[in-house]
């Protein structure tokens, strides 16, 4: 297993494109996390205090559009291979195709922690600066709050679940840009059809079963009651999903040719 991680570290490490996504990982969610925060004041307030307004989830808001670069990042880790026909090559190396598999998810679930711990970081950073100006004080923004706390951990455990729907799903589809429309579909349309259903029952249903729209509760700390799913249960929804597409993937693999 040594000898497969190190090679999957290699060939990650060693695509033109991998450094570019990590850091668009970082810069997507802190440009737009800083961007939301500082669109937001308490001039139409009473007081800050009666804003009501979720300042983390706030900050966090740059996640929905960093996940974009962690799906492209976690696809191209397996449908590059299959592109460049370098799979045989690589299964000839390493001929435990579940090891190969176990290899490449640890590989890229480890580069979109590391990317998101900064970019989570980077945006609660944000969020401290600008806040105060914007009248809502420095209390508005605690980092060692249960709430903040929770908030910032589910944030990277999301990204780090992304990575393992993307991959499985790539393993699936083996073809690059098939299988980033059909993760961006599910990231970015899904919860938009799901708001478009006119039964308000299942428009609630579908919002906790959407992937992005179900793992992002846990970035709320405020109204938890008002959330289509809790929290926790929500980010279980999406590490459902990232489950069903690393088994279905495990599969497809052992069963093709290659």
């Amino acid at each position: 297993m040594r000898g497969a991680l190190h090679a999957e570290w290699t060939k990650l490490r060693t695509l033109p494109s991998t450094w570019w996504l990590l850091l668009a990982v970082a810069a997507l969610t802190v440009a737009l996390g800083a961007a939301a925060t500082g669109s937001v004041s308490t001039d139409q307030c009473p007081s800050p205090a009666e804003c009501h307004e979720d300042t983390v989830k706030l900050c966090l808001t740059g996640v929905w559009l960093g996940q974009a670069a962690v799906a492209v990042l976690a696809v191209l880790a397996m449908s590059s291979e299959y592109g460049t026909g370098t799979i045989r090559v690589t299964l000839t190396a390493v001929p435990g195709r579940a090891r190969v598999l176990a290899a490449k998810a640890t590989v890229v679930t480890g580069a979109a922690v590391a990317a998101g711990t900064l970019a989570v970081l980077g945006s609660l950073l944000a969020g401290r600066l600008l806040l105060p100006g914007n009248g809502f004080g420095t209390a508005a923004l605690s980092f060692t709050e249960p709430p903040t706390l929770r908030a910032a951990a589910g944030s990277v455990l999301y990204l780090a679940l992304i990575a393992l729907l993307s991959l499985g799903t790539a393993t699936v589809v083996r073809d690059t840009a098939g299988a980033i429309t059909a993760v961006l579909g599910l990231l970015y349309a899904f919860p938009v059809v799901a708001l478009m259903v006119a039964d308000e029952t299942w428009r609630e249903r579908l919002q906790e079963f959407a992937p992005s729209s179900a793992g992002l509760a846990v970035q709320a700390t405020q109204n938890l009651d008002a959330l289509p799913i809790a929290p926790w249960p929500g980010l279980g929804v999406l590490a459902a999903w990232a489950g069903a597409a690393l088994l279905a993937g495990t599969a497809m693999f052992r069963l093709r040719d290659a």
